[in-house]
Parts: structure tokens; C-alpha cells; sequence
């Protein structure tokens, strides 16, 4: 019987399908490495633009004290503009530090509040009203008045009653002296859908104005003896600030929570005169040098914030995928 020779394996072209697998796995291979590669020179420059950021703040900390200066005497200007809060908006310890440094400043001739708030935190606007009414214990000789521009109301009016003075524009909005709490009831909304409420609590008050149960008499009474407690040491507040200045035979109305025009403001005792930071600072204060010390959130302070976050959120975001990989 006459031997057959087995083919060569090693001439044997290999089949088209195969050949085309082969590249397509070699070609997804080449590109992952590719992509993580990238991703690692990403998070590396992330890191290094993230610690250089801070370097430099840690190295220049003048970068950050954000105060013009002048050697001529000025008016010291702060900005209390938008929304009184401890976050998102202007705090009390923005406009409070503002306020020690304008003090501090030997060329200070009077500061000037340059009011345009809606209002905001009772607490936050009590805490610079009780810095104002210190500093004027501790500086005698630095008046210290408010500027409205176009609104000065609740919180707002509550800080700028401990000024010396208060000055509007005739068109300016002031006062607002009353406290508000709102929400919403969605009990009815519930019953129409047919959806059932299943509360569970320790402490009979503890979802007390809960939006989707029914208003409770007693717990109603409880926030409105709240809300009247804080308005009245708002009026107490105003009283004590304004020196007896408000129009008492208009006190109803004028601590109804109504706000006022600059011209009206002014016959009932809410403002003092009118006039801008310009004239103000010259007829008041004799100079037309002013001086802004309202501290502000600087570049590098923003990016260091805004890249630390962002590469925390990366950094758990690769953590977290990594930990899932792993299961």
C-alpha cells in the first residue's frame, strides 16, 4: 500500500475568516492599550495641573487678599448684592470680614454698604447687624452708612438698619419687615391618584408639616409662634437701629411686611435721605476715593475648587468601575 504524505502544516495558508478574527482581536487589543494609556496621561496631567494650582496658591497668598488699597483717606465700599445666605449667596462672614478690614484700613474715612438684596437668612443678616453695631462701639469716628440701589428688603433692611444712616434711590424698594415660610400640600393630589402615604416616625412631631399629610391645628399654631417670635426681634431690631426715626403712627403698616418705595421709605422713617455711593462718599464723607472691600472668590481659588472636585469624582468614578470589574 503505497504511503500518502501528510500535508505541511506550515505551508498551509490559514483560512481568510480566521486571519480576519485574528486582526480584528489584535486591532481591539491595540486600541484598549491605546485608551488606557490615555486615560492614565489624562488623569496625570489632572493631577499635576491640580497640585500646581495649589503650590502657587500656598506660595503667593497675596493672590488671594482680593482688596484695592489706596494711600489717599477713601470711602471703604462693601457689596452686599443678592441673596443673604450661608451658601450660594453673600454670607455674613463674607460681609462681615469685609467690614473688620475696611475698620482696619488707616485711610478709612467711612464705609459705605452697597445694598441690593431681596432678604434671605434672619441669622446670617442678625450676625452682620451685630458686627455693624459693634464696630461703631469700637470705631466711633468711621460712620457707617447704607446705599440702596434697587431693592433693600427683609434681610436686606435688617442689616442696613444698624447703618448710621440709610439713603435711597426715589425709585428704590425697601423694607419687607416680616418673616415668611412657605411649602406646599399635596394631600389631595395623593387621594386622586390613589396613592397611599406610609409615614412611619418616633416622636408625635417629628413629620410635622409634612407636605403630604393633612395640616396638623396644634403644629400650625407651634410655627406660627416661631414666625412671630423672629419677626419681633426683627421689629425690635429695626427699632433699636433706626433710633426712633420710624413713624410709630405708621408702625402697623410699616412692620406689616409691605414694602415701600425710596420716596415713600423716606416720609415714614425707613430711609434717611436720598443718594447714590457717589454722592454719599463726597458730601458725606469728603472724598470722591473709594475703595471696594468686599472679599471676593478669586480665579485660583475657583479652579483649585472646581479641579479638586473634578478630579475626586474621576478618581471614585475609576474606584467604583474598578470594584465592579472585580466581581
Amino acid at each position: 500500500m503505497e504511503h500518502q504524505q501528510e500535508p505541511n502544516n506550515k505551508n498551509t495558508p490559514t483560512p481568510a475568516w480566521e486571519r480576519e478574527v485574528i486582526e480584528k482581536l489584535a486591532y481591539a487589543a491595540i486600541k484598549e492599550q491605546k485608551s488606557a494609556r490615555r486615560w492614565g496621561i489624562f488623569f496625570k496631567l489632572l493631577a499635576f495641573v491640580y497640585f500646581s494650582i495649589v503650590l502657587v496658591a500656598s506660595l503667593y497668598p497675596e493672590l488671594k487678599q482680593g482688596i484695592s488699597s489706596s494711600e489717599k483717606e477713601h470711602a471703604a465700599v462693601i457689596d452686599i448684592d443678592g441673596v443673604i445666605a450661608e451658601h450660594d449667596g453673600i454670607s455674613a462672614k463674607i460681609i462681615i470680614e469685609g467690614l473688620k478690614n475696611a475698620v482696619k484700613d488707616k485711610n478709612t474715612v467711612g464705609v459705605i454698604l452697597n445694598i441690593n438684596s431681596p432678604g434671605g437668612s434672619p441669622v446670617q443678616s442678625a450676625y452682620v447687624y451685630d458686627e455693624i453695631r459693634r464696630l461703631k462701639t469700637l470705631h466711633p469716628n468711621i460712620p457707617i452708612y447704607a446705599v440702596v440701589s434697587d431693592m433693600c428688603a427683609s434681610g436686606g433692611y435688617f442689616i442696613a438698619s444698624a447703618a448710621d444712616k440709610i439713603f435711597v434711590n426715589q425709585a428704590s424698594l425697601i423694607g419687607s419687615i416680616g418673616v415668611i415660610m412657605n411649602g406646599f400640600g399635596f394631600t389631595s393630589v395623593l387621594e386622586k391618584l390613589g396613592v397611599e402615604r406610609r409615614l412611619l416616625t418616633a416622636g408625635e412631631h417629628k413629620a410635622m408639616l409634612d407636605p403630604f399629610s393633612p395640616v396638623k391645628a396644634d403644629e400650625q399654631k407651634h410655627m406660627q409662634s416661631l414666625l412671630d417670635q423672629v419677626h419681633q426681634q426683627f421689629i425690635t431690631a429695626v427699632r433699636d437701629g433706626r433710633g426712633g426715626r420710624i413713624q410709630e403712627a405708621d408702625s402697623a403698616q410699616v412692620y406689616s411686611g409691605l414694602i415701600w418705595t425710596g420716596t415713600e421709605g423716606v416720609k415714614l422713617g425707613l430711609a434717611d435721605d436720598f443718594g447714590s455711593i457717589d454722592s454719599v462718599s463726597r458730601d458725606m464723607l469728603g472724598t470722591e476715593e473709594k475703595v471696594n472691600f468686599t472679599p471676593q472668590e478669586h480665579l485660583i481659588d475657583r479652579l483649585a475648587g472646581r479641579l479638586g472636585t473634578s478630579f475626586g469624582h474621576s478618581l471614585g468614578n475609576l474606584l467604583s468601575n474598578s470594584l465592579n470589574w472585580n466581581h
